[in-house]
């Protein structure tokens, strides 16, 4: 009869943290591609504004509409920067998590090494056993047998 590894606890737990990281990981790349993509958004929106911006002058602007217009293009200056600023601390974030989720992948991994070493020494000693038993068997059944 095969022993159970006695590990097989810390190896489910290894494995739900690491489940847990991974999901924690997925979660932060998540975060970090929304971050970017509204940034990508605020800098296209801005050019759009700019282009707007170009074409009114172009056409002749009052003083209040001058303003209004380089009053806004400075608003999303000031959202890019903060949204750039966003996405950096979101980069190191998902850095940080991907470097925990390897951290519990590699422990997992060496954990399910010594189980998979123990199965197969477990299996090795059954197979040992059962040689033994088949010898047993086939040595009994000679000297059981009278001579003619």
């Amino acid at each position: 009869m095969t022993k159970q590894f006695s590990l097989q606890t810390v190896l489910e737990l290894m494995q739900v943290r690491a489940d847990e990281a991974t999901h924690r990981l997925a979660r932060l790349i998540a975060s970090e591609r929304d971050a970017k993509s509204k940034l990508e958004m605020l800098q296209q929106y801005r050019d759009e504004y700019a282009t707007r911006f170009r074409l009114a002058a172009q056409n002749g602007l009052v003083q209040r509409e001058w303003h209004n217009y380089q009053e806004f293009l400075n608003r999303l200056d000031e959202a890019i920067e903060t949204q750039i600023k966003t996405v950096e601390l979101q980069v190191e974030h998902t850095a940080v998590g991907q470097t925990h989720w390897q951290q519990h992948r590699k422990k997992l991994k060496a954990f399910d090494t010594l189980s998979e070493r123990h199965y197969a020494s477990e299996n090795a000693l059954e197979l040992k056993r059962e040689q033994k038993t088949q010898d047993e068997f086939a040595a009994r059944g000679k000297n059981n047998k009278e001579p003619e």
